[in-house]
């Protein structure tokens, strides 16, 4: 234990004692009186409970800008976007009522901005310009089993022709050989021609691999009698000669069964400074619920989701260049499931973690490991506990981001599974031979976390809930502050809000947290009643803000190159021990892969402390950061925002 925490917990300790104490003190119907909500609020505003724990406050939008927030990233300027799309509401899709926020924490005003696509489950991260990158989002919402009317499904087009490819227009129709029964395309679909196959030691020509499109179908008519059982072979009304011949249809079963959300393609840069959406290429592939993350080389590799038909993208990951502003295919496929926890290390290569949020098989692209992704060499890593419940889990990188220890928090079952696990893994992937190991446990088991890091090296863990979406009121009412130095969890003062699926969170640059969304499934202990989308922000303030006073910062440049050095001034430059460059968050469905927390380099001269931005480019990534200095008792400065080119 280190004594700032010793110290805090001391504290804790004689707070409670004397509460105690008092209350015993005291007859029956004084207790029944202030043993209530105000007496609480009482002693969770005592400064020396805040000093010990912090505090928690919620923030309500006027009623006009409240909306169901489901994305959020610190921009720049110090303002927080705040993305809902349609909110996971589809009555706003259907009506093409997207929305955007964004909020001014120091001033408190708040502004819609036009958002041109649903951006209900995009991915996102911060861009080297400052900009943030948003790919994907909603073309169609699910439909449950008893609301499909038409049978429907994936459809397989084959192309065997060599020479070329084919394109399909929405409305094909394909009757099955076997079964007779017609489905119609829903969009456009592009057949790639085949693929000549030689053998490699005499040159013979050995077969034609056909071209593949993907295309969802339905019947034309409504009605349990259209389904089909088996897979059929298609044959494709309206083509004729050598295309009738070459390209054909394979499907499985075409059913009522549930359909999956269906994702787009669109991408957009978001300007912090014009405050506005700026549409970029679209991607290869329509994704919703994909990754976003940067690669050494600083362009941005976009992995998973479900695709324009609801099946999820079989393993064709692209990248975003941002100086062309296009999309290119990775070399080689390979699958993970939607929203996976992908982290760019050091040595330029992508640690996952195994954490996601949702769909895809439960037997594919679930281990964690290192990947390689111009190789698509993947190196497992051992030792994860419940392995099977990673779903919904939190990975963060601990600080400082140089020593490489991520630590993974929690998770439940595959799906609407009611599992879910109280165990925090560690791994060191600076070891010779990575391997997880159990860290601290939580007093339950926890789906949704959310870890924030603080610029003291503390991370903030909180929230989430026990069952699946907060079933059975299980939303966790708990706060704890994780210590890399010592292995240890603080508790600290309890949230007042529960946050489960939907849910985020992200340091600020006055060194408070802000907390946002949560749709629960239900609404009571029940689960008989609807559950409501929570709209309301809170704010956490860590205990170190009510310290007697708070180094400064100012002064320096805005930017530093890698490897350089930047002179600031403070007046507590004597005392600062910690300096932190913390890259902003972009927080969604318990996956922000962008935060980390820097360790820098600094000397002090009287009023001027100087710091050096370390070299390694994969380590400090291009962009803007906030800038921390942390004076001996842990107390953080307001951030400088600094650009490293």
């Amino acid at each position: 234990m280190n004594d700032r925490a010793g110290r805090r917990r001391a504290r804790r300790l004689a707070i409670g004692t004397a509460v105690v104490l008092a209350l015993a003190g005291m007859n029956g119907p004084w207790l029944y009186r202030f043993g209530t909500a105000k007496y609480h609020q009482y002693q969770i505003n005592k400064p020396e409970y805040k000093a010990a724990n912090g505090k928690w406050e919620i923030v309500r939008f006027p009623k006009e800008y409240r909306q169901n927030t489901i994305h959020a990233a610190l921009l720049r300027t110090g303002k927080v976007l705040l993305v809902a799309g349609s909110g996971n509401n589809q009555d706003n899709f259907d009506a093409k009522r997207f929305d955007t926020r964004i909020w001014d924490p120091v001033k408190g005003t708040i502004k819609k901005v036009p958002t041109p696509s649903d951006l209900f489950c995009t991915g996102h991260t911060q861009l080297a310009n400052g900009n943030l990158l948003i790919a994907g989002g909603t073309k169609r919402y699910e439909k449950l089993k008893g609301d499909v009317t038409k049978a429907g499904g994936l459809m397989i087009v084959h192309n065997e022709n060599p020479d070329k490819p084919i394109t399909l227009p929405a409305g094909t129709t394909f009757t099955g050989k076997e079964g007779g029964k017609t489905f119609v395309s829903k969009d456009p679909v592009v057949v790639e021609r085949a693929t000549k196959v030689f053998d490699k030691k005499t040159g013979k020509f050995l077969r034609n691999d056909p071209g593949l499109g993907r295309i969802y179908v339905e019947a034309q008519k409504s009605g349990r009698k259209y389904e089909t059982g088996t897979q059929d072979n298609y044959r494709i009304r309206g083509l004729s000669g050598a295309d009738a011949r070459n390209t054909y249809g394979i499907a499985q079963k075409l059913a009522l069964d549930k359909k999956d959300f269906q994702g787009i393609r669109d991408a957009f840069e978001f300007d912090p400074v014009a405050e506005k959406y700026i549409k970029v290429d679209p991607m290869k592939e329509a994704r919703w619920y994909p990754t976003l993350t940067t690669l050494s080389d600083g362009k941005i590799l976009s992995v998973s989701g479900l695709d324009d038909i609801g099946q999820l993208v079989p393993g064709k990951n692209e990248v975003f260049d941002p100086k062309t502003k296009k999309w290119t295919y990775t070399p080689k496929i390979r699958q993970f499931p939607t929203y996976p926890a992908l982290f760019l290390m050091q040595n330029g290569k992508i640690f996952y973690s195994g954490s996601n949020a949702g769909y895809g098989p439960d037997n594919v692209g679930r281990d964690p490991g290192i990947w390689d992704v111009p190789s698509n060499r993947f190196t497992k890593i051992p030792g994860l506990s419940d392995a099977k419940e990673m779903e919904t889990s939190g990975t963060v990188l601990l600080p400082p981001a140089q020593d490489e220890k991520f630590m993974v928090i929690g998770g439940g079952g595959v799906g609407e599974s009611a599992q879910s696990s109280n165990r925090t893994r560690i791994v060191d992937l600076k070891a010779d031979s990575p391997r997880f190991v159990d860290g601290p446990t939580l007093e339950r088991g926890t789906r949704y976390p959310q870890a924030s890091i603080l610029p003291d090296d503390s991370v903030l863990v909180s929230g989430g809930s026990e069952d699946y979406r907060g079933r059975g009121n299980s939303n966790i009412l708990q706060a704890r502050l994780y210590h890399p130095d010592t292995n240890t969890f603080e508790s600290v003062a309890d949230p007042l809000v529960g946050r489960n699926y939907h849910s985020g969170s992200l340091l600020l640059p006055d060194g408070r947290v802000m907390f946002f969304g949560s749709d629960s499934l239900y609404g009571d202990a029940a689960n008989t009643k609807p559950g409501v989308f929570e709209q309301r922000i809170e704010i956490y303030t860590p205990p170190y803000l009510y310290r007697d006073s708070r180094p400064s910062l100012s002064g320096g440049p805005q930017t530093i190159a890698r490897g350089a050095s930047g002179t600031f001034t403070s007046p507590q430059a004597s005392v600062i021990k910690k300096v932190r460059l913390i890259r902003p968050s972009a927080s969604t469905h318990v996956t922000d892969v962008d935060q980390r927390s820097i360790e820098m380099r600094f000397t002090v001269s009287g009023d001027k402390v100087k710091v050096t931005v370390p070299q390694n480019k994969n380590l400090v990534q291009s962009g803007w950061y906030m800038l921390f200095v942390d004076d001996d008792q842990g107390t953080p400065s307001k951030a400088q925002w600094v650009r490293v080119p």
